[in-house]
């Protein structure tokens, strides 16, 4: 992985070095648009379903204490740090993640790879660096959609079942949330799109044995991809409560 990454920047800046552009713009507002605009609904949805799901749970338990009242205050600002950008890196290793590894083991397994290293044209460069920036960009992009649509739904539930008012639920929120906790969500956001980025465009490259690996490929990314996810989330927790509590 390293070594496809270190040779992907090293074609992009041999392409720079005599004032070409490293790859087609088309080809990189293609990516933004699978990644970006066809994950928003998949996105929403799973993220309103949870927030119904944490508002009501949470609301439940903390009602036993006479604590309702805190539930705009947990949803959010966990919704925020922690379920949003995570969801939103689960989402897009299961669908853009998966995508990215049959593409190219496919066309890795069929030798396209090597016809277009063939014909000079780089292909890391050519087949990954729009992918990997796609996914790398518009990754924040959608955990801030995902963060939104779960506060929102918490909202409905907790109106509907806590009888929490939506402008009493949401003064709540503005006042809870602080600035490191958006931002803790969205740095991290960035490290999620580069990882399953990288992990599926590897994958893909180095399928073996024609369409038995494509399916093998596209499964060890997948898997791969969302249990690095959770580990670096779990990492950068460590290191965001230890240095900014």
């Amino acid at each position: 992985m390293v070594w496809m990454v270190r040779e992907m920047v090293s074609e992009i800046l041999e392409r720079m070095a005599v004032h070409r552009a490293p790859f087609r713009l088309e080809h990189f507002f293609y990516q933004c648009n699978r990644v970006g605009v066809g994950s928003v609904p998949m996105s929403v949805l799973l993220s309103v379903f949870v927030g119904l799901t944490m508002a009501l749970l949470t609301g439940y338990q903390l009602e036993r204490f006479g604590l309702v009242t805190l539930v705009p205050a947990v949803v959010s600002v966990s919704f925020t740090r922690e379920m949003g950008p995570l969801f939103t890196g689960i989402v897009l290793a299961s669908r853009i993640g998966a995508a990215y590894t049959a593409e190219l083991g496919a066309m890795t397994a069929g030798g396209e790879v090597d016809a277009i290293e063939g014909m000079g044209i780089g292909a890391t460069r050519y087949l990954i660096a729009p992918r990997l920036l796609a996914i790398f960009l518009l990754t924040p992009c959608l955990t801030v959609i995902g963060i939104i649509s779960g506060i929102v739904g918490a909202a409905f539930i907790s109106n509907l079942t806590l009888q929490l008012s939506f402008g009493y639920f949401f003064d709540e929120v503005m006042t809870n949330l602080l600035v490191k906790d958006v931002m803790a969500g969205i740095v991290k956001s960035f490290f999620f799109g580069a990882i399953i980025g990288t992990i599926a465009c590897y994958k893909g490259l180095s399928v073996r044995g024609g369409a038995v690996g494509v399916g093998n490929a596209t499964t060890s990314s997948v898997v791969s991809a969302i249990c690095t996810v959770i580990a670096c989330d779990s990492f950068c927790n460590i290191v965001i409560v230890t240095f900014f509590p």
